[in-house]
């Protein structure tokens, strides 16, 4: 894919990614360069607002003529799903969005793919998920989505960790109202797991814990990251020395970028 963005002009159709902290995303690059090949004139750009801003921010993003997409990424993903008009199913029953489309008559439409580009990561490194023990730590708006993915692909069992235990809890009921995989509450503890998933920010800043035990893991597990900065998290570097495959944010990211540039133009069947 050539790097090649034009330049923006006064015609130039505008995305934005919405986020606190924002510094860490590496889509705009990469969304603006698949925009121009495929022949739009349209862009994406960082947008750092807090979660007390939003409602303001969005409000705005309204009335924005040339404003037809919003990426979403933490810790906006379940109120921005409250700003969407419509939705599609898996976005409806994880009630979270990472993405937004203006709809023709100027509200939004949102999706949730950060479960697809997950497990896509996985299956890129030659990991099918389906039939071994999952472990998932976070049950955020990635996690949630990486969660269903994890259920719909067809695990034999799936632990979620999350310290809020409310929210944990929440998504399992929800989870085992599909009746397609038993899911219960995990911990730290990831042996005995084929698949141990980071949906946390746990390994962003200096000085931060491992979201697992990494001692108890199995060289034999694959171990995914949502994190893209720093790059190769402390959590996926632990597992590489144990001799993990491993995915890491970017390697989510890249597997979910076509997705959600057929969203954002509408070329999708969502």
């Amino acid at each position: 894919m050539s790097s090649t963005i034009p330049a923006p002009s006064g015609v130039t159709r505008l995305h934005v990614i919405v986020g606190d902290p924002i510094a860490q995303v590496r889509s705009p690059a990469g969304v603006s360069a698949a925009f121009a090949v495929r022949g739009h004139d349209a862009i994406l750009v960082p947008v750092q607002v807090a979660p007390v801003d939003l409602a303001d921010f969005l409000s705005v993003a309204t009335r924005l003529k040339n404003l037809d997409g919003v990426v979403v990424t933490i810790p906006h993903k379940f109120a921005c799903y409250q700003a969407c008009a419509s939705a599609t199913a898996r976005a409806h029953f994880l009630k979270t969005v990472n993405l937004m489309r203006r709809r023709p008559d100027g509200a939004w439409h949102g999706d949730m793919v950060d479960g697809l580009g997950f497990v896509g990561a996985a299956r890129a490194q030659g990991i099918d998920p389906g039939g071994g023990r999952a472990l998932l730590v976070g049950a955020g708006g990635a996690g949630s989505a990486i969660a269903l993915e994890l259920v719909e692909a067809g695990v034999s069992e799936l632990a979620i960790h999350d310290s809020l235990t409310e929210r944990r809890d929440a998504l399992i009921d929800r989870l085992n109202g599909l009746r397609k995989a038993p899911v219960r509450a995990g911990t730290r503890d990831p042996q005995s797991f084929d698949f141990v998933a980071n949906a946390t920010p746990a390994g962003m800043k200096d000085g931060d814990p491992l979201p697992v035990d990494v001692a108890r893991l199995a060289p034999s597990a694959y171990c995914g990251c949502v994190i893209t900065k720093p790059e190769v998290s402390p959590f996926i570097a632990a597992a590489r020395k144990l001799g993990c495959v491993t995915g890491t944010g970017t390697d989510m990211y890249q597997q979910h970028q076509s997705i959600m540039v057929d969203f954002l133009l509408g070329t999708d069947a969502a």
